[in-house]
C-alpha cells in the first residue's frame, strides 16, 4: 500500500522538485480566518535569570535551559500516543511582510511550538558574501542573495524571541542551490561538511559581519541548538546524511514519506515531508505549500479566481491527512513552509487555518522537529517497531489499549544450531 501510494504519486512531486523549494523571497501577509480556541499544554517554565555567558564575539549566549518545552513521556502500556503535528519552515527570515513574527504570535496562541529553518546568509550583509565560499560556486555566489542590516537586525529578534517561546533554529543551509549545475544534489560529504560549518558560522558571528556590537545575543548555543535540517529543493540527501551523522545531527528532514512512524536513517531520524491528498484530485503531494502551488497553478501568479479554491484545497488536504492519522496510526503529522505570497498568499492562510483547526485539540502535540526527536528518543524501540507495522490511516485492530497492552518482546535470535556454530567459529 505504501509503494503504490508513493508511485500513484510520483507524476505530482516530480515536477515540484524538479524547480525546487526556492519560496525565499518577499511575501504578502497571509492572515487567515480562526477557529477554536487556545488549549494550554505542560510546557517547561523559563529558566530563572542568571548572568548570561556570551559566546565568541557575543553573537550567541548560553542562557540556561530553554524555556516552552513540552517534556518527553514514554508511553504507559495500553497508552494511546499523542498525535504529533510539525509545522517547519524552509528559509525562515523576517522581510517587509513580517510573516515570521505573525506565525510566532499565531503559535503562542494557538499552542504550537515549530522549527524555523533558517537561510545563514539571511545573517550576512550584501557587503560581506565575500566571506561565503560555496561548493561549486563562485565565492560570493548566492541563488537567494544575502541580507541588509535592517534585515538582518529583524531576523535576529524574530529568532530571538521564537527560541525563547520554545521553538527551533534548524538550519536551511546558505545559497539554496538547486540542480545539476553545482546544487546540493552533486556535493560530497565533505562539500556538505564545509556547508554546515559556514551556516553556523555566520550565526556565531553575525554581531561581527553585520557591525552590530551592541545589539543582543541570540539566546542559544548554535553548536548545541543545531541538531537538524531540510536540504534546498530535497536534493543531496544522501551525502548530507553521511555529514550530518559525523557532525552530531539527530534528525533530516529532506525526503518523502508516507504517513508512518519514523525510523532512524544513519543513526538520524527521518522525519521526512510527507504525501498527503489533494481533494478532488486523483493523487496525493507533498505535504508543503510549494507543491500544492506547482500542482494547481504552476506558477505563483494564478488565476485570482481560483486562489480561494486553491487555498481551501491545500487546507482540507491537510486537514485530511491530519484526520486519517488521528483516527488511524497517530503517526507525526509533518508539514513544510515557505514565508511567501504565492497567489495572493492563498497557502499562509491555509496553514493558519489548519493550525487553528488541528493545535487546540487536548491529545494534539504541536511541536518543533527537537521536540519530536525528544519524545521518540524516550520511546521503547520495541514500541516504536510496533506502531511502524501500522499502514497509513490504520488503526489498531481492537484498540490502542490491546495493542500496547503487552510490552513488545524482542525478535528471537537466530536457531540454537546457527547460534552454536557462530559460536565455534569465534573461537577459531
Amino acid at each position: 500500500m505504501r509503494a503504490a501510494t508513493k508511485k500513484a504519486a510520483v507524476g505530482a512531486v516530480a515536477t515540484a522538485l524538479i524547480a525546487g523549494l526556492a519560496g525565499c523571497s518577499d511575501s504578502e501577509d497571509g492572515a487567515g480566518s480562526r477557529h477554536g480556541a487556545p488549549v494550554q499544554k505542560k510546557r517547561t517554565a523559563a529558566a530563572p535569570k542568571s548572568a548570561v555567558r556570551l559566546i565568541g564575539d557575543g553573537s550567541t549566549a548560553f542562557t540556561g535551559t530553554q524555556p516552552g518545552l513540552l517534556e518527553p513521556q514514554r508511553l504507559k502500556p495500553g497508552e494511546k500516543p499523542p498525535q504529533f503535528v510539525v509545522f517547519s519552515w524552509d528559509g525562515a527570515g523576517e522581510d517587509s511582510q513580517k510573516l515570521f513574527s505573525h506565525f510566532r504570535e499565531v503559535g503562542k496562541k494557538y499552542d504550537a511550538t515549530m522549527t524555523y529553518f533558517l537561510s545563514g546568509v539571511y545573517l550576512l550583509p550584501e557587503e560581506k558574501r565575500h566571506l561565503y565560499d560555496p561548493p561549486r560556486h563562485a565565492e560570493g555566489r548566492s541563488d537567494i542573495g544575502f541580507n541588509d542590516i535592517r534585515g538582518i537586525k529583524d531576523t535576529v529578534r524574530e529568532l530571538r524571541g521564537a527560541w525563547l517561546d520554545g521553538n527551533e533554529v534548524g538550519t536551511h543551509f546558505n545559497g539554496h542551490f538547486c540542480g545539476k549545475n553545482g546544487g546540493v544534489g552533486t556535493w560530497s560529504v565533505e562539500e556538505w561538511k564545509s556547508e554546515i560549518r559556514q551556516a553556523k558560522s555566520f550565526v556565531k558571528n553575525w554581531k561581527t559581519n553585520a557591525g552590530l556590537a551592541s545589539a543582543e545575543p541570540l539566546p542559544f548555543d548554535y553548536e548545541k541548538e543545531l541538531i537538524g535540517a531540510r536540504t534546498p529543493c530535497l536534493e543531496g540527501r544522501a551525502n548530507f546524511l553521511r555529514a550530518a551523522r559525523d557532525l552530531g545531527f539527530r534528525y533530516d528532514s529532506s525526503g518523502i514519506n508516507d504517513q508512518v512512524w519514523p525510523k532512524k536513517e544513519l543513526g538520524l531520524w527521518d522525519l521526512s515531508l510527507q504525501m498527503v491528498p489533494v481533494p478532488g484530485r486523483a493523487f496525493e503531494t507533498l505535504a508543503m505549500d510549494y507543491n500544492f502551488m506547482v500542482n494547481q497553478s504552476g506558477t505563483s501568479r494564478g488565476n485570482p479566481s481560483k486562489h480561494d479554491y486553491w487555498g481551501d484545497q491545500m487546507r482540507d488536504g491537510l486537514l485530511k491527512a491530519f484526520d486519517r492519522a488521528y483516527k488511524g496510526n497517530r503517526a507525526p503529522l509533518i508539514i513544510g513552509n515557505h514565508f511567501e505570497s504565492w497567489n495572493g498568499g492563498t497557502y499562509m492562510k491555509a496553514i493558519e487555518e489548519t493550525i487553528a483547526k488541528v493545535c487546540v485539540k487536548s491529545d494534539v502535540r504541536c511541536v518543533s522537529f527537537r521536540q519530536l526527536a525528544d519524545w521518540l528518543d524516550a520511546q521503547d524501540p520495541l514500541v516504536l517497531e510496533k506502531m511502524r507495522q501500522l499502514d497509513v490511516g490504520e488503526a489498531p485492530k481492537g484498540g490502542w489499549s490491546a495493542f500496547l497492552s503487552k510490552p513488545p518482546v524482542a525478535p528471537a535470535g537466530p536457531p540454537a544450531a546457527k547460534r552454536e556454530a557462530k559460536e565455534r567459529a569465534s573461537r577459531h
